[in-house]
């Protein structure tokens, strides 16, 4: 029988990724059953999902369904972390897969040294189109250390990616803090990993990749293009707003202030990538002008630490101007 209270609780938020879960299903029943709780978040989904998330569980007593409107993967995960009771907490994605030990590995660690936070590192998966590479190459020293100074590491060598399935983290501190991914957000990983880097005073990195992140090819029509789009650039900015929060309680650290600003503008400026992949005129025009009245021309402005940064700014905000 399974303890009333699991080590480890794993949340896989599932939507319309049938073809992908027998691999993500093998990954999970590697996973020891006496001290693992699986929660399985069915997104409302309208294909095979559904049928196959209820045959894995009715094989396994540690796996759960938990059913809901669709709402998107923020609020899936959401859905997750309500009902979770684990000590630790995992997030994975339905169309990904890992190593079997990779999370044991880290939550061994995180027990060991009474963590806060794991962080491990993973690959990228190609399927096949060039060779896979891990995520992360840097030298990180071992050790425990607080997040803070991993979060210093890897921004000062501009190689900071937030994807929250790379890490264990114990499950009261989230509670304790209240911490909530935002409903609606794309890129959501962003503000959750950098405040809890910021909270973690106890942390460990295991650079030894187990996660396997795939890369798909995604096809759309034009429409559901821009719409995607548009929904991102509108995510990229409130990302840069809670990043300049962030920033601001940064107390006696200018260096990690600094840092969380460069942060704040490089993704902020990533807009400007996103608005000519616009297949419409006339939302590109209509999307420069929402940015300008918005302030985030000024938000950006106002944070960037590297005269490169302000060029791009500037040559951003001249366009926001011809297009009225």
């Amino acid at each position: 029988m399974q303890a009333r209270a699991p080590l480890l609780s794993l949340i896989v938020p599932v939507y319309r990724v049938a073809p992908y879960l027998p691999r993500l299903f093998e990954s999970l029943a590697t996973l020891p059953e006496a001290s693992t709780e699986i929660l399985l978040v069915d997104d409302g989904g309208t294909d095979e999902c559904p049928g196959l998330l209820t045959a894995f569980a009715a094989g396994h007593s540690h796996v759960r369904v938990i059913r809901r409107d669709n709402g998107g993967l923020s609020a899936a995960r959401n859905s997750g972390l309500d009902q979770a009771s684990g000590r630790y907490l995992v997030f994975a994605d339905a169309d990904d897969w890992f190593d079997p030990g990779y999370y044991e590995r880290l939550l061994d660690l995180s027990a060991r040294h009474n963590l806060d936070m794991a962080v491990g590192n993973a690959t990228y998966h190609f399927e096949g189109r060039k060779p896979d590479y891990p995520i992360f190459t840097d030298q990180i020293p071992g050790g425990v250390m607080r997040g803070v100074e991993l979060l210093r590491a890897r921004l000062r060598s501009r190689n900071f990616l937030h994807m929250v399935w790379m890490h264990v983290y114990r499950r009261d501190l989230i509670e304790s803090r209240g911490l909530r991914f935002m409903p609606g957000r794309i890129h959501e990983d962003v503000p959750w990993t950098t405040r809890m880097l910021l909270w973690s005073e106890r942390l460990m990195y295991d650079p030894t990749p187990g996660y396997h992140y795939r890369q798909r090819i995604k096809r759309a029509d034009p429409l559901r293009s821009d719409e995607r789009l548009l929904a991102v650039i509108d995510s990229s900015i409130e990302n840069a707003r809670d990043l300049e929060t962030l920033a601001a309680g940064v107390d006696g650290d200018p260096e990690l202030r600094h840092l969380l600003r460069w942060q704040l503008v490089d993704g902020g400026l990533s807009i400007l990538h996103k608005l000519p992949k616009l297949a419409s005129k006339a939302a590109r025009r209509d999307c420069l002008r929402n940015l300008r009245r918005q302030g985030v021309f000024a938000l950006l402005w106002r944070n960037a630490v590297e005269l490169r940064q302000k060029r791009r700014i500037a040559r951003g905000y001249l366009k926001s101007l011809a297009a009225f």
